[in-house]
């Protein structure tokens, strides 16, 4: 439960902090979109890494990769970003987006 809400502080500050985040590559998402924040705790609290910085000036790599699986994840999806990066639809997705974010295990 502790770890849960330091990530979600964590997310919280990341989003603030960085309100007027660079472009990167791709569409800017809103910060306060659903999906991505789901993206941003799930991947902050699973793995490691995620609050470093990414090549995308701006952003860490939480930020890119996220933001990277909203704008390639199909228009339609509703669930998980970070979940369907890890199944098998998803996994070309999740190449891009771990490149996009020089994101590796």
């Amino acid at each position: 439960m502790k770890k849960m809400l330091s990530a979600v502080a964590c997310v919280f500050g990341m989003s603030i902090g960085n309100g007027a985040m660079a472009a990167g590559a791709y569409n800017d998402v809103s910060k306060t979109d659903p999906q991505y924040l789901q993206c941003l705790v799930f991947s902050v609290v699973r793995y490691d890494g995620g609050t470093d910085m990414s090549p995308v000036p701006g952003q860490t790599k939480a930020q890119a990769f996220c933001e990277c699986l909203w704008n390639e994840t199909p228009e339609n999806f509703k669930g998980n970003l970070a979940l369907f990066s890890e199944g098998p639809q998803g996994a070309s997705v999740n190449r891009t987006c771990e490149k996009h974010s020089n994101w590796k295990d």
